[in-house]
This record gives C-alpha cells, sequence and structure tokens, in this order.
C-alpha cells in the first residue's frame, strides 16, 4: 500500500509540475457526427473540414475516409497544420503524418479537439504538441488522425495495427487533398509515432508499399513501438499503466467482436469495459492503477492467460509488427528503462525488420530518466525524431545499424 501511495503521489506531482490546462472551449460536436450513410469515395478522401487554432500554423480540422481492421469504411478525423514558416529544404513543402500516443478512449480525449483547445485538453495534449511544434519549426507539414472512434461514433480499436496503419496512411492522403494545403500529391512525406503512435506508425510503415503504394513516404520513426501485444499482457497486468491493458481489451473487441471478451468478463470486468472506454489517459492511469486483469474475469485466470488460445491467438498474431518489410528506411528509439513497453519489444521489431532486408536504425541508448522512463521518453523523443525525418527530406543517405545491436 505504500508503494501505490507514493506512485499515486508521484504521478500526481508530476502532473501538476507540468501543469493541466485551463478549462478548455467546447468543441463542435456536429462536425464530429459523420453524414448518413458515407459517402462513396476512395480512403483518403475528404467528407468534410472546418478552420481549427494552432500557433505558428494554418489548421484545419478534417473528417476522411479510411478503413477498419475488417477493411470495411469508417469516417476519421483529424488536424492538417500547414506552418507559418517557409520550407527551406529542397522540393516542395513536406508532409509529415503524427500518430498520437495514448490519449485515451473518449471522445472528449481526441487529439484534434485537445491541440484545439477543446474537448478535455489533459496533460496529454502538452507531450502531443511537442511533435508537431518541431516539424512546424522545420517548415513541415503535419497531418494528425485521431484514429478510428476517437471524437466519430463507436469506440477506439487501441493498438489494433491494421486499423491504426490505415488511418495514419489516409491522413496523409487527406492532406494531399486538402486544397488549402497546398501540398502535390507526389511530394515528399513521412511518419512519426511514439508509445501507440509507435505502433501505429511502424504498422504503417510495413503496410505502406501495399495500401498506400502512391504515397511518396521518405522514411518513418518509430518510439516506443507496442509490436508484441502478448508480451505486453503480462508486463502491464497490475502495473502503473494498468489501464492500458484495460484499453488494450476494448481495442480487441472493437476490432474483433468475435473474441466475446464480455463473454469472458465478470461484473467488474464488464464495469470496466463500460467505464475505461469513456477516459481519458491520466484520469485512466489513476483510476486503474495496479489493476489485475485476473479480477475482472469469470474464470480468475488473467488475460495473458487467454492468448494462447483461439481465437485471441490469431488476434495476436494477426497484430503483431515485424512480419513485413518497411519499403522506407525506419528509425526505432527505446529507452532501455521504459517501464511501459520493455525495450526488448522495440529491439526485437528492428531485428525482425534487419532480418528481412530493411534499412532500419535503432536507437537504444538513454534517451529518458530512469524513473517514468516511458512518459519521459515521451519529452525528449520529438527533437530525435524531427530531426530524423528532416534529414530523409534533405535526401540524407542513412544506412542504418542492422546487425549492431
Amino acid at each position: 500500500m505504500k508503494l501505490k501511495a507514493l506512485t499515486t503521489v508521484a504521478v500526481l506531482a508530476a502532473a501538476t509540475l507540468i501543469g493541466v490546462p485551463a478549462a478548455p472551449a467546447s468543441a463542435d460536436d456536429a462536425f464530429y457526427t459523420p453524414p448518413a450513410p458515407l459517402p462513396a469515395g476512395s480512403p483518403g478522401d475528404i467528407i468534410k473540414s472546418q478552420p481549427s487554432r494552432y500557433d505558428n500554423s494554418t489548421a484545419t480540422r478534417i473528417m476522411y475516409l479510411s478503413r477498419d481492421a475488417k477493411d470495411q469504411p469508417i469516417p476519421v478525423t483529424g488536424t492538417v497544420f500547414v506552418p507559418t514558416k517557409a520550407w527551406g529544404g529542397p522540393g516542395p513543402r513536406p508532409v509529415v503524418a503524427y500518430a498520437p500516443f495514448t490519449a485515451g478512449m473518449g471522445d472528449q480525449c481526441a487529439p484534434s479537439k485537445t491541440l484545439a483547445g477543446e474537448g478535455q485538453n489533459d496533460i496529454v495534449a502538452i507531450f502531443q504538441k511537442g511533435y508537431i511544434d518541431r516539424l512546424l519549426d522545420k517548415g513541415i507539414a503535419v497531418a494528425q488522425t485521431d484514429y478510428e472512434g476517437l471524437g466519430t461514433p463507436g469506440d477506439h480499436p487501441y493498438v489494433m495495427r491494421l486499423s491504426e496503419a490505415h488511418t495514419v496512411l489516409d491522413v496523409l492522403r487527406a492532406a494531399k487533398r486538402l486544397p488549402a494545403a497546398g501540398l502535390p500529391a507526389d511530394g515528399p512525406a513521412g511518419i512519426v509515432g511514439y508509445s501507440e503512435g509507435g505502433g501505429a506508425s511502424a504498422s504503417a510503415a510495413e503496410l505502406a508499399s501495399t495500401y498506400a503504394p502512391e504515397l511518396n513516404i521518405k522514411g518513418a520513426y518509430a518510439g516506443a513501438p507496442p509490436a508484441d501485444k502478448a508480451k505486453l499482457a503480462k508486463s502491464l497486468d497490475g502495473s502503473l499503466y494498468a489501464a492500458f491493458a484495460g484499453y488494450s481489451l476494448i481495442g480487441i473487441q472493437t476490432s474483433y467482436p468475435e473474441a466475446d471478451i464480455p463473454g469472458l468478463a465478470n461484473d467488474q470486468g464488464k464495469k470496466l469495459f463500460e467505464e475505461a472506454a469513456k477516459t481519458c489517459t491520466l484520469d485512466g492511469m489513476l483510476k486503474y492503477m495496479f489493476m489485475q486483469t485476473k479480477s475482472l474475469t469469470r474464470d480468475g485466470r488473467p488475460i495473458a492467460d487467454y492468448l494462447d488460445q483461439a481465437p485471441f491467438d490469431k488476434i495476436v498474431a494477426e497484430n503483431r509488427i515485424g512480419t513485413l518489410k518497411p519499403a522506407m528506411p525506419v528509425e526505432i528509439q527505446h529507452s532501455p528503462f521504459d517501464d511501459v513497453i520493455p525495450q526488448e519489444i522495440g529491439k526485437q521489431l528492428a531485428k525482425d525488420w534487419c532480418a528481412k532486408g530493411a534499412n532500419v536504425t535503432f536507437d537504444g541508448a538513454l534517451i529518458a530518466s530512469p524513473v517514468f522512463a516511458h512518459i519521459t521518453g515521451a519529452v525528449t523523443a520529438p527533437a530525435t525524431a524531427a530531426a530524423w525525418m528532416n534529414d530523409r527530406f534533405q535526401d540524407k543517405p542513412v544506412t542504418g545499424n542492422c546487425g549492431s545491436f
């Protein structure tokens, strides 16, 4: 109990030190309601748009077509940021798809809301801004996705590979189809993400050559990617970040309703499903800190015990990142002290890609404090991500470091 109390105090103290923004403005909820039926079109087509707000840029909120894990059409929202700063590199202005890290599960947590000072604009929005600001400062446009089910109807399929890859690649398409952005269809593009976003970035990098081969993607950066969900099911269970395990269960049920996770849950588990789906990250962390998944199941088994049996074995395999070769150079950055996603997961992803002949750079050096390494890594990673992507747009060669880690 002493450890739990001390950890809770530490998390709250960190939030206080960083500062939680003042009460946000209300979002335009009507914008997040998609037309019914959805219009016919191709992935990346813009359904509607409206001006948004963000410093040092012209920001446009968009709703665009994408595909879910079952390859069905879905509406997705996001934001396109065109910097006021000119692009000083070769060729036309590049655009980077920013895949946000865990914002939460409730519609009020959608990054296109919180980045504009709307929705539940908690501490996470401050961290998200770091990635966007670093890119804008280099004259690079940013296309940010909310992913499936954040803002739009339905639950968010948290860390589900296919849905997140599709929404990331399609926000690049949408940005290039937004007339006001002035981004040519064949112009240079990139992908950046950390944590949940690192997994989404890595997934998009793998699928780009088949799902969106027309995109001129120069590189992809993946920070602390959750590539192996089976290992995370064990490491997150009962931890400070146990909420993310609960979010993952909602994600599985959203993309794979045949899993019937509610049918395995006891009353406490069913209550979690209802309540966790409405929380944002900090709320969820504090509410479900040290939760053990064996307390959620009817038979008292932890979730990890189910993953080698049908249908979960196939679901876990389908969501494993590292089975396909990215066609572009990729960088993986992962702290050795990561307390949410163990570094061995990111390193194994790098090794898997290297074995397939990909151009991989793995950075496993200390990028964060040993305490709360995952969170502090989210503060230090934007500078590396922006610099690495800028080098790709400057046509600087990169040969990777396969075989050295």
